[in-house]
């Protein structure tokens, strides 16, 4: 069974940083695929950032340029570098892993899913 577990989360100014971490449990990251979901308030969960067990990196449209997904399989951690971030980033940020293949954007085959970390951007 893996855990995924998100911290990093808070409160900043528009135009700052935030960098989520997400600890996950067992060994999964030589296979697994983890990625980056938010929901803002009244809205579907949609994709943010993919990173694969090779490296390879995918990100929205609505945040290339800005953040950054990286992993460091010794900690077994994935973390999401958010800078120059905006009010309309402002939601909870979840972490997910899926065995590929997987589909970021429909969320398929996206397996298991940290509770979340709330991050709030003020204008």
């Amino acid at each position: 069974q893996v855990q995924l577990v998100e911290s990093g989360g808070g409160l900043v100014q528009s135009g700052g940083s935030l960098r989520l971490s997400c600890a996950a449990s067992g060994s999964i990251f030589g296979t697994y695929a983890m990625g980056w979901y938010r929901q803002a308030p009244g809205k579907q969960r949609e994709f943010v950032a993919l990173i694969t067990s090779g490296g390879t990196t995918d990100y929205a449209d609505s945040v290339k340029g800005r953040f950054t997904i990286s992993r460091d399989s010794a900690k077994n951690t994935v973390y999401l570098q958010m800078n120059s971030l905006k009010p309309e980033d402002t939601a909870v940020y979840y972490c997910a892993a899926g065995v590929p293949p997987v589909v970021p954007l429909s969320q398929s085959g996206m397996d298991y899913w940290g509770k979340g970390t709330l991050v709030t951007v003020s204008s």
